[in-house]
């Protein structure tokens, strides 16, 4: 199987990396909760894996830097990007397949309705190849009456009849080519977007030749900037330096979560879209709203339930947090991935203050303690913490 370039790009780091811990697939499958044959796969780089969560645990298992897991997670959305595209351009040769053998299953039912015809004009009184009686030696019959002359067969009619024939024909295979080629339009191109693909004259900087097909973590350009710039419009408190670290991270998982795109943190043509398009709000409550709000909700400890939100979230309500197993962590008092599931509710629930500090409140009265945020224990002293910003 052939590998493309930016697979075996991401391959090779991970095979660095594995090669590096000096472990055994089986360690590593051990250690990574992955399967030792999907391991195989992914170091050789005939698959690649739809989520990142599965790399960056692997990469922590084998004692990745923070620059290698920026490295690693460029690398890994630009193979995921160029699957992507080859499963659309097989796509494609599919449909163009289809549409060869449409033409000539229609040129086989002319060729075969020609060949009719040609039957019936044969079957015709005086047509080709009609018996003649033969009467020689018989006496010569009374001249009888002649008859009315039989009109002549009409060629032209027959004729008429076949140009009939072959314009439907072509029609019916032009209506074909024309849904194939509306279909893939529309599976390529999501409804409203009016193509935007790069070198189409599009005036929108992210779909220009001088950005990459994908936008991600590490990145240091003027691509950065106009992500940056959108999000900052969106109401997002974001800097406008074109540096995607953390903080652009953050921001970008947390719009795509709001605008309904797969979060996956890195700027491909949904998102790109979705910036330019969608008219989704970041803006946020400000820290004192949050603060008063949760005295509010835990009036039995309002200081300490305070202390844990900023200790976890820095009291930002999009804050969005993954973890070293491929989770995340979402809002206010990050709740985890697991723990969403038990309270039945959704990334972007909670990225919504209200409902965030609801569920901590929901899961702090079921021992009356903050035992699900056990690294915020500091919180539990009676001073609070004092507000930070996370890094940019």
């Amino acid at each position: 199987m052939s590998v493309c370039p930016e697979t075996e790009r991401f391959a090779a780091l991970l095979r660095a990396l594995k090669s590096r811990s000096g472990m055994s697939y089986e360690a590593l499958a051990r250690k990574s909760g992955l399967a030792g044959s999907t391991l195989h796969r992914y170091c050789r780089g005939t698959s690649v894996p739809q989520d990142y969560g599965s790399v960056h645990r692997l990469a922590t298992v084998c004692g990745a830097t923070p620059e290698e897991l920026r490295t690693l997670h460029r690398l890994w959305a630009l193979a995921d990007a160029a699957r992507t595209a080859a499963a659309g351009a097989e796509e494609e040769a599919a449909a163009a397949e289809a549409r060869q053998e449409a033409r000539q299953e229609a040129e086989q039912a002319e060729e075969a309705k020609e060949a009719e015809d040609e039957e019936e004009e044969k079957a015709e009184p005086g047509g080709e190849g009609q018996a003649v009686p033969d009467t020689a030696g018989e006496p010569d019959p009374e001249p009888a009456p002649r008859p009315a002359p039989r009109p002549a067969p009409r060629p032209a009619g027959r004729s008429r009849r076949r140009r009939l024939r072959t314009s439907v024909v072509t029609a019916a295979i032009l209506a074909a080519l024309s849904v194939s080629a509306w279909a893939l339009y529309s599976a390529r191109t999501p409804s409203g977007s009016g193509g935007g693909g790069r070198g189409s004259g599009d005036d929108r900087p992210l779909f220009s030749a001088n950005c990459p097909p994908v936008i991600a973590m590490g990145e240091h350009d003027e691509c950065v900037k106009e992500v940056q710039r959108l999000l900052h419009a969106k109401g997002a408190d974001i800097g406008v330096d074109g540096s995607f670290g953390p903080q652009t991270l953050r921001r970008v998982t947390a719009f795509q979560v709001l605008a309904g795109i797969q979060p996956n943190g890195v700027v491909e043509e949904p998102t790109k879209k979705a910036l330019y398009a969608s008219r989704v709000r970041m803006s946020v409550w400000s820290q004192e709203k949050v603060r008063q709000r949760v005295r509010e909700v835990f009036p039995e400890v309002p200081d300490k339930a305070v202390a844990i939100a900023d200790c976890q979230s820095f009291l930002d309500p999009l804050h969005i947090l993954p973890n070293t197993n491929g989770t995340r962590n979402w809002g206010l008092f990050q709740i985890s991935d697991a723990r969403l599931r038990e309270l039945g509710g959704t990334p972007r629930q909670a990225l919504d203050p209200e409902w965030n500090i609801q569920a901590a409140r929901r899961l702090w009265s079921r021992d009356r303690d903050f035992g699900d945020w056990p690294h915020c224990a500091r919180a539990a002293e009676a001073t609070p913490l004092t507000a930070t910003r996370p890094p940019r």
